[in-house]
């Protein structure tokens, strides 16, 4: 049996065109790459470009770009230093209306409570830096030379106890007397006798409600005169308690460095 000729293979002239489609595959993807890098984040270039000035900069500039980079440095500094003192004096600023606020209504509320009193000028309601302070005289609450309240007075001081007794500021009841002295058995001097007329008060605002711990009583004589003590007048007006309702203290503002340059 005779062997067939071996076919030879036919030679292929198209498989330029699989390299050449490679080629144009890699020229595609370079031209992507390229597109790619074209496309920086301007930000963060910024923020990376800072950074190696800030890493390298005492290594790769002079002296005199180190110097404006400390500079700059500095500069930051103080912006960020001022913005937390603004936001500070803002929030303090917020504190201080609303307390003021919270001290004229109860200013208010007092002097409408004590009117009928206020009216005959037996009690004078202000506001001072310290507070609000309620001067009452001697006479609407206390017999001469007593320290015990009188019944007609309970009237008025419970009143202003239902004002007082919701808040939280301290209040301090201070007695007062003229300059004469008493002798007696159970007030040798006007210490024990003013002493005792602002513990009465603290006491009945204790009982009507009022948190102890918020008041304090004060005598102090005849030595915090509001009058002269030579007129009859003058010693009635000295003889009183005064109540004063401390307000709360507050921080004072702080002046950041660039506001006193002017900056």
């Amino acid at each position: 049996m005779s062997r067939q000729p071996r076919r030879k293979d036919e030679e292929n002239h198209d498989r330029w065109l699989i390299s050449y489609a490679d080629f144009i595959t890699l020229l595609f993807a370079l031209f992507v790459v390229l597109y790619a890098l074209s496309k920086v984040d301007e930000g963060k270039y910024k923020v990376f470009g800072s950074s190696l000035n800030f890493a390298f900069g005492s290594m790769s500039l002079g002296k005199k770009s180190a110097g404006e980079t400390k500079q700059v440095e500095q500069s930051e500094q103080e912006l960020l230093l001022k913005s937390l003192v603004d936001k500070r004096n803002a929030r303090l600023a917020e504190q201080m209306r609303k307390q003021n606020e919270a001290m004229l209504v109860m200013l208010k509320t007092l002097d409408q409570v004590l009117l009928p009193l206020v009216k005959r000028e037996m009690v004078n309601v202000s506001q001072t830096q310290r507070g609000v302070v309620i001067d009452i005289n001697a006479s609407a609450l206390f017999e001469q030379g007593e320290a015990t309240l009188q019944h007609s007075a309970l009237r008025a001081l419970i009143s202003v106890a239902k004002v007082l007794g919701n808040g939280l500021q301290p209040i301090e009841v201070e007695g007062h007397t003229d300059d004469i002295p008493i002798f007696t058995q159970q007030f040798p001097s006007n210490w024990e006798l003013s002493a005792a007329r602002a513990s009465s008060v603290v006491r009945l605002f204790i009982e009507q409600g009022v948190a102890a711990e918020r008041l304090r009583a004060v005598g102090l004589a005849s030595f915090h005169p509001l009058h002269s003590n030579e007129t009859a007048a003058g010693r009635n007006r000295n003889r009183r308690v005064t109540v004063t309702i401390i307000a709360p203290t507050i921080e004072q503002p702080v002046q950041s460095q660039m506001d006193a340059q002017g900056l």
